[in-house]
């Protein structure tokens, strides 16, 4: 199985249109185009999840103008989107067609291929206590990196195909949810990744 997309190169930079933040603050947030091809005989369904995992784990520098989040800092998982039950027969999520624009407070009831369930992202938990923003952030939400940080984030998109036509996670579900739920259910797995940085100093 293979998977691509026409919005950025496997490897390369994500544009600002499908990233949640740009330099100015908010960006276009637009979820990005992916399709996959040969897919394997028995593949029932689909599941998505989309995972930068060069999130800093140390919160208190993240966004701060007097230091600059170094390269060797531990990291951790940040999840952008979680999506089950695609069905067995869609081959293409065009740009935009499930995310554009961020919505404040997250998206309840998010755009997406007919029959999809869409869970929650880790926005969910970063926008926690903040009273502009806090919500339940459903379906996908694009990259916003601190400018701060020395490292180029990447983001993956993991796709998986399956011999169950409905997976079986909570109603709230998380990435961690999918994960559990995937265990003797993968007949293959394709991922593409681009990268993003919001560090004016990585940027050029």
């Amino acid at each position: 199985m293979r998977i691509w997309s026409d919005s950025f190169e496997h490897r390369g930079p994500i544009p600002a249109e499908f990233a949640a933040g740009g330099p100015e603050g908010f960006a276009g947030n637009r979820n990005p185009h992916l399709a996959w091809e040969a897919v394997p005989e028995g593949t029932r369904s689909f599941a998505l999840v989309c995972i930068d995992p060069d999130a800093p784990t140390v919160p208190e520098t993240v966004g701060r103008d007097d230091l600059q989040i170094p390269v060797e800092q531990p990291r951790g998982d940040f999840v952008h989107w979680a999506v089950v039950d695609l069905p067995a027969d869609l081959r293409v999520i065009a740009a935009g067609s499930c995310s554009e624009g961020v919505t404040a407070h997250g998206k309840q009831a998010p755009a997406g291929p007919t029959g999809a369930r869409q869970g929650l992202n880790d926005y969910t938990g970063w926008f926690a206590g903040n009273a502009d923003m806090q919500g339940d952030y459903l379906g996908y939400d694009g990259p916003y990196p601190p400018f701060n940080d020395l490292r180029v984030h990447r983001y993956f998109f993991r796709l998986f195909a399956l011999d169950t036509d409905r997976l079986e996670v909570p109603e709230r579900f998380t990435a961690a949810d999918v994960f559990a739920a995937l265990h003797g259910h993968v007949l293959a797995e394709a991922t593409v990744h681009g990268t993003y940085t919001l560090n004016p100093a990585l940027a050029g």
